[in-house]
């Protein structure tokens, strides 16, 4: 919504000039920025204008962030929070919106890019493959947070998609296991790709027979993505779309 009280804006994987242009206009148009500083670069809301309140919110709990927002908006004050990737996937948006909800505060989410997008691309990498594979699962490792039954990580591997695990890399012996239990061969090509976006990214091509010992390796046990490419065979696979033989709507 246009009117929104409270923006949620992705900021994208780390790299400040991944924002959309949208997000950054908002972020300097704002008069209370408050950011996850562990995860997005502060750097990433530099760009403020001069006056306006900026928070790190990662020593601060979900009332604190909310309890800001809240006096902010009483203010009439403009607010944006920062997410990292896509505030979509992964983040904490629901619990914050339920307060906002709660305190009649309107609020709306700017989408961005996530860091499995900016891994693969980095890489030079095709979550699809013509012919081979033209799905992608987007999924993490069960820890802490429980993953349904229906989702666990052998059973999305079965599929024999693409695949973007994120949340995962305090444990890559157990996403080599669990990826190797669901039928995936030893030689599929994995990449791991870590702090996409940040002055580190690293991003290292492997096989899922070596995924973990990878891992270590690099010392990433953390901000790691690992991306799974079943998909590619070491075979041409072209699209259609510039076929000469292939006719469309914008070519007989």
């Amino acid at each position: 919504m246009a009117d929104a009280q409270v923006w949620f804006v992705s900021a994208g994987p780390g790299d400040p000039e991944l924002i959309t242009v949208k997000g950054r206009r908002f972020i300097e148009e704002a008069d209370c920025v408050i950011y996850a500083g562990s995860l997005v670069p502060r750097e990433l809301v530099a760009c403020a204008k001069d006056g306006a309140e900026v928070y790190d919110s990662a020593p601060m709990t979900l009332e604190e962030t909310h309890a800001i927002i809240r006096e902010a908006v009483a203010q009439d004050k403009k607010v944006v929070r920062v997410h990292t990737g896509d505030a979509g996937l992964y983040g904490a948006v629901r619990e914050q919106a339920r307060l906002l909800d709660a305190d009649g505060i309107s609020w709306a989410v700017l989408p961005g890019v996530t860091a499995a997008f900016a891994g693969a691309a980095a890489a030079g990498m095709s979550f699809t493959v013509p012919e081979n594979t033209q799905s992608l699962i987007i999924t993490r490792l069960e820890g802490r947070t429980p993953v349904p039954e229906r989702e666990k990580l052998r059973k999305l591997a079965s599929h024999g998609c693409s695949m973007a695990i994120y949340l995962s890399s305090g444990n890559p012996e157990g996403v080599q296991e669990e990826l190797q239990a669901g039928g995936l061969d030893d030689e599929t090509p994995v990449v791991l790709a870590y702090r996409v976006g940040w002055p580190q990214q690293t991003i290292v091509r492997s096989t899922l027979g070596k995924l973990a010992a990878t891992a270590h390796e690099n010392n990433f046990t953390r901000q790691t993505v690992f991306l799974i490419f079943p998909g590619e065979d070491g075979e041409d696979h072209i699209s259609k779309l510039y076929d000469e033989g292939f006719s469309h709507g914008f070519r007989a």
